[in-house]
């Protein structure tokens, strides 16, 4: 199953903590590589989320962003911590006291100040079961953003797959061409050496010429060229049509087909063979643009 490692996905879900939305963009990066940017309220998950996204994608480097925002902060329910309070103002009369002791007034302490007191940590007690609720919700969303953006990437991959196909058609019919114009050209060799002897009113043993003309033909022989590039196209619509991860095989792929191009364009006595291992090369690189961002 062929996927592209681009792709973006956006959900939303409120509830009685306010309301979240989760972001998640990706783009095409060798092994995956995810990034967060989460509220404080959730950065304890960060762990959890980066397991998850590392469970449904393999490669891409991948944004992810929620937001949370409304009744959370707004509306949520003060717990004060009655004893941790009774502990900070005991310790405070007691701190009054030894400086009356002291013979230090009034002036030399400042007033408790409520809002103080409430800054103090371990006064003001988290409402377990918002958070937990908080959390369970930012669970559900992100796995479910997680997995459209897999959708979308997957659509993308098959549009990806079908131009990878067209010009693997495409170069499958320049081998075929190549293949079907050899004995033509191989027989032009012949002639053109004969022609040459024949210019030169040179006397050749037939045989001694045969081996000659074996010699030219074993040098310009493209033949395992041609078969290897069948090969490597019979093997990307193996990998394309797999369940794993195709990118870095095709990849590979792309580098041995571009091998066997370019040696058939250095053995090229022809000038057509030397086009068509020109148009060779240009399909392959296309291909290689696209499978650049295949997952």
């Amino acid at each position: 199953m062929i996927s592209s490692m681009t792709g973006f996905a956006r959900l939303e879900q409120s509830g009685s903590y306010g309301q979240l939305t989760c972001e998640v963009r990706s783009v095409n990066h060798r092994y995956l590589e995810p990034g967060f940017r989460l509220p404080e309220e959730l950065r304890a998950l960060e762990s959890e989320l980066r397991q998850t996204l590392a469970r449904e994608l393999r490669r891409g480097k991948v944004d992810c962003t929620i937001h949370l925002r409304g009744s959370h902060e707004a509306e949520r329910e003060l717990l004060v911590d009655d004893e941790a309070v009774d502990r900070l103002l005991a310790r405070s009369r007691d701190i009054t006291e030894r400086a009356a002791a002291k013979g230090l007034g009034a002036s030399h302490l400042s007033s408790i100040d409520p809002i103080e007191v409430l800054r103090w940590p371990g006064v003001l007690r988290e409402q377990a079961t918002e958070t937990e609720s908080l959390h369970a919700a930012c669970r559900q969303l992100f796995v479910a953003t997680v997995r459209q953006l897999a959708e979308a990437r997957h659509r993308e991959g098959e549009r990806l797959q079908e131009l990878v196909e067209q010009r693997c058609v495409a170069l499958a019919e320049l081998v075929t061409t190549v293949r079907s114009r050899l004995p033509e050209w191989r027989q032009r060799w012949r002639d053109k050496l004969r022609e040459r002897l024949a210019e030169l009113a040179v006397q050749v043993d037939a045989d001694r010429f045969e081996q000659e003309v074996a010699l030219i033909l074993q040098r310009a022989d493209v033949d395992e060229e041609l078969d290897r590039l069948d090969g490597h196209l019979v093997e990307i619509r193996r990998v394309m049509a797999g369940s794993e991860a195709a990118g870095r095989r095709l990849d590979f792929l792309m580098q041995e087909l571009n091998r066997e191009a370019n040696t058939l364009s250095s053995k090229s006595q022809e000038l057509d063979t030397t086009r068509i291992a020109v148009d060779m090369k240009v399909l392959i690189e296309q291909m290689r643009e696209q499978i650049q961002n295949i997952e």
